[in-house]
């Protein structure tokens, strides 16, 4: 038999005499022996003969819907543990067109959540999955009695209905939605710009009270007022130095976790699954840009500083910049524990935020031990614009859109950290924008 390398370890495919569907039985002892086989601590299964990512490698367009029907429980179980990026990317690249366009619509919910998979082809099935599950969703209505299950229909409607409106399109920049859980805690990612493309790319992590049903439409708002910031200062800086006019940016609106309430706020659990998302999430961009890589930056927000830390501590994934916002801190004790090029980390701390300086999880990135640099929050004068940029105070105004924050972040993320204004802002200082 011939086959074809897939460029996966013991993996090959025959273009000629495959085994028929039933030659792919897949079972939880099978996926299990798959795992074990992951490197330890990856969070990843490995791509091995008979595993579920080398099934699907080897079908036909034909094949396509069969397999999903046998197999619904199994393609769940491998969102759970997914395989590597750079597997999934390998084995997409050997699917002719015909045979991706069937995965996508017979399991748009695996495809449109699987790192590694183009992000235009992952847009395409979340949108795919968000109007079918709408539509089942409301169909159901019509029919269920039950209050209790009506209830919980109506704020998954809701949910999904707040989804769709966040992707509603502003100024002409495109928005797609490269992940989509619609479970009960759901989780989704809005990207505004081009992540495909973007020289310059952010990814935003929220902290506490952060969810998709009530947060992800002003949360695109954030990534867009970001984005339209960035753009905006780039063709200040660099546009006419550039034949090609200003690089672009892509800002991610990310929910992909399930952020804390009151009652689950001081435990580490839901940090950690957040660092393992975020890992995944900012491997996945490095894995497809590999040809193009652009500047990555996290811009992390309380509880979800905290998270990103945790995924930074780890050194499987280094990121270009990371500026965090009334952090609570994590168990690194200096940016050089952190994988950040450079030591290329920021932190913001507002007036009257009771989280700074707490140490509620180990460290305080703001102490002057810590090493990073001063993003200063609390109001000035662009010495770029010559515009008068508010202050943040508390612990939830740092992404209000025309704050010194915002500045300050825009400037982050495209590698402008020269420039951040630090100082002491509203507390009477002098404010600069300073090299560094």
């Amino acid at each position: 038999m011939t086959s074809v390398a897939t460029g996966l370890t013991g993996v090959s495919v025959a273009p000629a005499d495959l085994p028929p569907i039933a030659a792919y039985s897949y079972s939880a002892s099978s996926y299990d022996t798959v795992v074990a086989d992951a490197p330890s601590g990856s969070g990843t299964s490995a791509v091995a003969p008979g595993s579920l990512l080398g099934s699907i490698a080897g079908l036909s367009a034909a094949a396509v819907p069969g397999f999903v029907s046998a197999h619904k429980a199994d393609l769940d179980r491998m969102l759970v543990t997914p395989p590597r990026a750079g597997d999934v990317s390998a084995v997409w690249r050997l699917l002719d067109p015909v045979k991706q366009a069937a995965l996508v619509a017979e399991a748009p919910h695996v495809i449109g959540n699987l790192e590694g998979i183009p992000y235009s082809v992952r847009g395409k099935a979340n949108a795919i999955d968000l109007s079918r599950t709408i539509a089942s969703t409301t169909e159901r209505l019509t029919t269920e009695n039950g209050k209790a299950v009506r209830l919980e229909l109506e704020r998954r409607l809701t949910t999904l209905d707040n989804v769709k409106k966040a992707l509603t399109v502003k100024d002409g920049v495109k928005r797609t939605l490269v992940n989509l859980d619609t479970s009960d805690d759901a989780r989704a990612s809005i990207v505004v710009g081009d992540l495909s493309t973007a020289r310059y790319v952010s990814v935003l992590v929220p902290g506490m009270y952060m969810s998709v049903g009530e947060q992800i439409v002003d949360w695109a708002k954030v990534a867009q007022n970001l984005h339209d910031e960035q753009t905006a200062f780039l063709h200040r800086l660099l546009g006419p130095r550039s034949s090609g006019g200003a690089p672009g940016v892509a800002v991610v609106a990310w929910i992909g976790y399930q952020t804390p309430v009151l009652t689950n706020i001081g435990g580490m659990q839901l940090a950690e699954e957040g660092a393992d998302s975020l890992e995944r999430t900012l491997v996945g961009i490095q894995e497809l840009r590999k040809e193009n890589p652009p500047y990555l930056s996290v811009l992390a927000h309380s509880y979800g500083s905290t998270a990103a830390l945790l995924a930074l501590q780890r050194h499987t994934v280094t990121v270009d910049a990371l500026a965090l916002m009334g952090s609570p801190g994590s168990d690194a004790q200096s940016v050089q524990q952190l994988s950040v090029r450079g030591g290329n980390v920021f932190v913001g701390q507002a007036d009257l935020d009771p989280v700074v300086h707490s140490a509620f999880f180990g460290s305080d990135p703001g102490s002057a031990s810590y090493g990073a640099q001063r993003m200063d929050v609390g109001g000035a004068v662009d010495p770029i614009t010559g515009k008068s940029l508010s202050g943040s105070s508390g612990h939830n105004e740092y992404f209000t859109a025309g704050t010194e924050c915002m500045r300050n972040l825009a400037m982050i993320g495209i590698d402008q950290g020269r420039l951040v204004i630090s100082g002491t802002g509203s507390s009477g200082g002098v404010v600069t924008a300073s090299a560094r």
